[in-house]
């Protein structure tokens, strides 16, 4: 029995000899892969490469110019008008233009609506500083803005006071806000050189008032008369005119609330915006 452990034990030493070897070379090798990702650390490949700092959100704040395919890619921005309150059909003059163009063979795209409710001129000028506004903008080739109306007869509600307001009064809101809606379409032109930008004018809504039809025409021809005077210095805008739509038919075009189009009243506005881009779009194939 003591023969046999001692012919053993050469042979346990080696064992352990062999297992030991093995288990410095695999520390060894632990060590060493360890040391690598220190001084070769690669990251995590979902945090990126760290050669880009730009987000998905950077890059889309950075809109690629509009494709010239021939296609007229259509905004509007601005008030209640631009957005289509009072149309029971929810078209509004935008929607209603497009069609009409469509009817005419044009292929016709409405990006967005950017119309509000209740905007006036002050308002808008920081609205063109969002950047979502002037990205649909940028992508535009004919845009089409309605303001001044709220300025002038306080969204309609000049009939709420005891006295209807002067054609004084009315007209005292007119340099300041000309003023706003010059620097409005000098941003918008800033904002896309290429577009035709189209303005549409206001018509007087109290003009079956007795009280505000004589004041109410006065500051309106006026308005118009300072708008068309900005339009007249830039290329690519002009003026669609309304007041003559509205003058003998506001019984006819205006919606319940005696301030905002109808259905009817938004269509002969958009019949005068097609006509306008046809005018325009034959003017440059005349000068090409």
């Amino acid at each position: 029995m003591k023969r046999k452990t001692l012919d053993s034990a050469p042979w346990i030493w080696r064992t352990i000899s062999t297992v030991s070897i093995l288990a410095t070379l695999l520390l060894l090798f632990g060590f060493g892969y360890a040391i690598k990702d220190v001084i070769f650390p690669e990251g995590d490949p979902a945090l990126g490469t760290g050669q880009s700092t730009k987000t998905p959100a950077d890059e889309a704040s950075k809109p690629a110019a509009p494709v010239d395919d021939g296609k007229i890619r259509m905004a509007v921005i601005g008030d209640s008008l631009a957005r289509g309150t009072g149309d029971d059909e929810g078209l509004g003059f935008v929607r209603r233009a497009g069609n009409i163009l469509k009817e005419q063979g044009h292929d016709v795209q409405v990006l967005n609506n950017l119309g509000v409710n209740g905007l006036r001129t002050d308002a808008l000028l920081s609205k063109l500083d969002e950047q979502g506004v002037r990205y649909v903008l940028q992508q535009s080739n004919f845009i089409l803005l309605s303001i001044g109306a709220n300025d002038l007869f306080q969204g309609g509600q000049v009939l709420q006071g005891e006295d209807p307001p002067t054609a004084e009064k009315l007209a005292a809101a007119l340099p300041e806000t000309s003023k706003r809606l010059q620097e409005i379409l000098k941003k918008v032109k800033e904002i896309n050189p290429e577009a035709q930008i189209v303005y549409i004018g206001l018509y007087n809504p109290f003009g079956d008032v007795k009280e505000l039809e004589v004041p109410g025409n006065a500051v309106v021809a006026a308005w118009n008369d300072a708008a068309l005077q900005i339009l007249n210095q830039e290329d690519k805008m002009t003026l669609v005119p309304t007041f003559d739509l509205f003058e003998n038919h506001l019984g006819e075009y205006l919606s319940s609330d005696h301030f905002h189009p109808n259905g009817a009243g938004y269509e002969e506005i958009a019949v005068r915006i097609a006509q306008e881009y046809q005018a325009e779009t034959s003017a440059e194939g005349s000068t090409n």
